[in-house]
């Protein structure tokens, strides 16, 4: 059966009243081949190599390049690593097992502190959100690391130009057509965006005030945004995590609650505030505006059509593991990092220290 029709299928059958786990049956419709590409499951380290060879030590952040070159946020590493197409894993900034917050050039200087957030631009810069030192990094394709915005070690909410900013706890990163990179500054509450230049201004949310309120600016509320991503339109989708939702900003600020429903934790399919996520921790856009959601606490991947239809396409809720196979057959624990291809397959960061990647099969 066409996708088409399985999509009407699944969104009928829900309206229905079938429970969430029939309905969820129903919407694993697009066949994804979920296997290992890069760790060893249970087993952290920090070894370069090809594939299983190498060792992560909770990856969190994942981003790809325009040569499909996938970048992971290696936190308890540290450390940045680069896993090519080939599957050859090398740490190309920070020291492992050193935390710090020294710049300078690949692994014999510069050094992080449990970053977390990662982003690349169309000139292959990667955006840090370096959590433990309160501050956004920049990495060069040269692997040259500076700090961009935030005093290290400094605690607050302070907007200003490049260490005249202050965060509280930066995670996830995003970078517009223009250049500006948005942080999840996570427990200030609120949306942040730094220009080009290092110039840092609050662009949603109300510091230290939370909830799940939408509006225009200052006047939405969040709970823990943790990951954010950004459409060819420039509109932002973010996960708030302890929200339960997925939220879209417009350009001019404007906040709407996206899939989900404040507050309300769950695993339903189904379209915008009828979904239910439980601890989403990151988002990703394909080509078409598909979003693609790490659901942490269902340990499964959601996608989120433009039209705001919620799917369950790889992983059981309430199953943990790291098994291959194809959509709800595939296991794995606890995703907090998301990237997707331009042929439309997923990279995935593991809670067992192993990158996985779902592949999207052919079919007649």
């Amino acid at each position: 059966m066409k996708n088409g029709n399985c999509t009407v299928l699944a969104l009928t059958l829900f309206g229905l009243g079938l429970t969430a786990t029939q309905s969820r049956a129903q919407s694993i419709y697009t066949p994804y081949a979920f296997t290992n590409f890069a760790g060893q499951p249970g087993v952290s380290g920090s070894t370069d190599g090809i594939g299983q060879a190498a060792q992560f030590y909770f990856p969190h952040g994942v981003a790809l390049d325009s040569a499909t070159n996938l970048y992971v946020a290696d936190t308890q590493n540290h450390v940045i690593r680069r896993i090519t197409p080939a599957r050859v894993v090398t740490t190309i900034a920070g020291s492992a097992g050193k935390h710090g917050n020294v710049d300078g050039v690949g692994t014999g200087a510069a050094q992080f502190n449990s970053p977390i957030g990662l982003s690349v631009d169309s000139a292959g810069n990667l955006y840090v959100g370096d959590t433990g030192n309160q501050t956004i990094r920049k990495v060069t394709s040269a692997a040259a690391v500076t700090t961009l915005a935030g005093q290290v070690g400094v605690i607050g909410s302070t907007n200003g130009t490049g260490s005249g900013a202050s965060f509280n706890g930066p995670q996830g990163t995003s970078v517009d057509s223009a250049g500006n990179v948005y942080v999840a500054d996570n427990v200030n509450r609120t949306i942040r965006k730094i220009t080009p230049g290092g110039a840092v201004t609050t662009f949603a949310g109300s510091t230290g005030l939370q909830g799940t309120n939408d509006g225009v600016g200052s006047v939405a509320r969040f709970r823990q945004p943790v990951s954010l991503a950004v459409d060819g339109a420039d509109n932002l989708y973010v996960v708030d995590s302890g929200g339960e939702t997925v939220r879209k900003i417009t350009p001019g600020g404007v906040v709407t609650t996206f899939a989900g429903t404040g507050g309300l934790s769950g695993t339903n399919d189904g379209v915008g505030s009828a979904a239910r996520f439980t601890n989403p921790q990151a988002v990703a856009l394909d080509g078409a505006g598909n979003a693609y959601v790490g659901d942490s606490g269902n340990n499964t991947i959601r996608k989120i059509t433009p039209g705001g239809v919620v799917t369950t396409i790889a992983g059981n809720p309430g199953q943990s593991g790291s098994v291959d196979g194809t959509n709800n057959a595939a296991l794995f624990s606890s995703p907090r990092g998301v990237a997707v291809d331009r042929a439309t397959n997923i990279y995935l960061a593991s809670g067992d220290s192993t990158i996985r990647k779902l592949t999207l099969v052919a079919t007649n």
